[in-house]
């Protein structure tokens, strides 16, 4: 009975902190592909005065955040043809503690940017449209997924 317990201590030592860990990821690469990848592209009712102000309301949402991001940067294109660029990161990113890449290919992106010179209570964004290649952060080294834009080259 008490080597079943040990044994049981043990593997909640050894392995709640990697589960907790895969989850962490698991839920960051979930977010990636819903807040960053919009293909096709969704067309928001005329009352949200634009895609990004639309597009933020979502994100503000899923994010559960009242804080309005001064950037975002959504993706139209198909999931598959971004998470291609993580399958291999040669390079780690001290600033974020990550893998990271730049695609080789551009892509379709909306800039969504906090406008200035609004009340602290508004999240009012412009939209650019752009056609750029993307810094990715990646879930790790090898056969990753990735999870955020770093910015776009």
């Amino acid at each position: 009975m008490a080597a079943a317990v040990a044994w049981l201590l043990f593997l909640q030592l050894v392995l709640e902190p990697t589960l907790a860990m895969d989850s962490k990821l698991q839920m960051a690469i979930k977010n990636f592909r819903t807040l960053h990848i919009d293909y096709p592209k969704v067309n928001y009712p005329k009352g949200f005065h634009g895609y990004c102000n639309g597009l933020m309301a979502y994100v503000r949402d899923v994010k559960q955040s009242w804080y309005c991001p001064k950037i975002h940067y959504v993706v139209h294109a198909p999931w598959t043809a971004v998470r291609e660029f993580c399958k291999y990161s040669d390079s780690f990113c001290e600033n974020y503690n990550e893998y990271c890449t730049l695609t080789q290919d551009s892509f379709p992106v909306t800039i969504c940017s906090l406008g200035s010179r609004q009340p602290p209570t508004s999240c009012r964004y412009n939209s650019t449209l752009t056609n750029q290649r993307l810094y990715l952060l990646c879930s790790r080294k090898y056969d990753a997924e990735p999870i955020g834009i770093i910015g776009l080259f």
